[in-house]
């Protein structure tokens, strides 16, 4: 999303009937499946997991800090409502205050406090190119650099969002490089964390940018830790849509998020309902956008009124009481103590066997099946996933 004042830019109507819906094959990285060396949050078997291999599905809310630095409680607020993570929003310094090192510090100290994995994001790349105001993801690596004494021995409970929605409708095409560059940046200063990218198109990817490239930047990162994010709103309005997104990834091995997503905006109608269900069924993690203080028109994206945790909105009851919603998806991050009771394979299948929690590496003959912990498991979006 943008500052709260601002809203969405709906791409032209007749861009949108060309490039929605359109499934385009992705070459997936050498070796199949995405992978990364283990310790802390990392890529396995194109998933995040945690250190010790189990994985974490990403079930959770952001909040914008950076414009209302005195609501850092609201981490807390919203770990009690059974969020296990939280997208916290930084500025670099380019067009709001700066966060410092040591804000970051106490940020991450809220988050373990109140036991949810922190997304840490530099909110001032947002549409890049569009944005005269905007900043790119190379000034956004060299913020991350700046304040690395802050994310030094955090692995296990960090993970870094390195600029929200870099691009907008223009220059997207500068997407691929300015990404690999930017996480090249940040490798060759030592920080190793899990790194989150951010699709372009205001986050939307209308344009197959990021679907389309994403194996190859995820190669082009020497730690193979980078997981994806895809924003959405308007453009994904039909569970087709949803679905076919988020099936290009899954069946690649490629690790994706849904960064932000509404229940309405401006530039059309997102499928809620699509979007968490899509998630849920191919263990795909989702982050609501948000929890409170969105302004100019957008209001209806808050989930609580006025940062108060009892005051839940539509939007809010929807996204932690409703069919596929936080309290009954969300599991604790093992780092933690926190995780099911499945055996780490992640979940239940409709047909009534478990997950397997390391998906298409253990099915080697590709009829959707694989074998852990002693019993068959359903790999997420195979054949057996029914």
């Amino acid at each position: 999303m943008r500052k709260p004042r601002n809203t969405l830019t709906a791409a032209a109507g007749t861009v949108f009937a060309a490039v929605l819906g359109l499934l385009l094959s992705l070459t997936g990285p050498a070796g199949g499946t995405a992978e990364a060396a283990e310790g802390g949050l990392h890529v396995s078997d194109g998933r995040l997991v945690e250190g010790d291999g189990s994985a974490f599905v990403m079930r959770g809310v952001n909040h914008a800090h950076t414009w209302y630095p005195d609501r850092a409680d609201s981490i807390a607020d919203i770990a009690a409502r059974g969020a296990n993570t939280v997208r916290i929003v930084l500025s670099s310094g380019g067009r709001w205050t700066r966060t410092s090192a040591s804000e970051i510090s106490a940020l991450i100290d809220r988050c373990k406090a109140a036991e949810v994995i922190c997304v840490l994001e530099v909110h001032d790349t947002t549409g890049y190119g569009e944005d005269g105001a905007a900043t790119s993801l190379d000034q956004a690596a060299d913020y991350w650099i700046s304040v690395r004494s802050a994310l030094e021995g955090q692995e296990d409970y960090v993970v870094v969002n390195i600029g929200n929605e870099p691009f907008g409708n223009t220059g997207y095409t500068a997407w691929t490089g300015a990404t690999k560059a930017a996480v090249a940046k940040l490798r060759g200063a030592g920080i190793g964390h899990a790194l989150m990218v951010d699709a372009p198109n205001w986050g939307q990817d209308w344009s197959g940018t990021m679907r389309d490239n994403a194996a190859s930047v995820f190669a082009s990162d020497p730690d193979r830790n980078t997981v994806f994010s895809v924003h959405m709103y308007g453009v994904y309005d039909t569970a087709t849509e949803v679905r076919d997104y988020l099936d290009a990834f899954v069946t690649e091995g490629l690790p994706i998020v849904v960064g932000e997503f509404g229940d309405r905006h401006s530039d059309g109608d997102p499928d809620e309902d699509a979007i968490m269900a899509t998630a849920q069924s191919l263990g795909v993690g989702y982050l609501g956008w948000s929890w409170s203080g969105n302004g100019g028109g957008v209001e209806y994206l808050d989930m609580v009124n006025g940062f108060d945790p009892n005051a839940l909105t539509g939007w809010g009851d929807r996204i932690f009481h409703g069919s596929d919603g936080i309290v009954a998806t969300s599991e604790t991050a093992g780092v933690y103590g926190g995780g099911g009771d499945d055996g780490g394979t992640g979940g239940t299948a409709p047909n009534g066997y478990p997950y397997c929690a390391h998906g298409g590496a253990s099915d080697p003959d590709g009829d959707g099946w694989g074998w852990e912990n002693g019993r068959s498991c359903v790999v997420r979006g195979g054949a057996a996933d029914r």
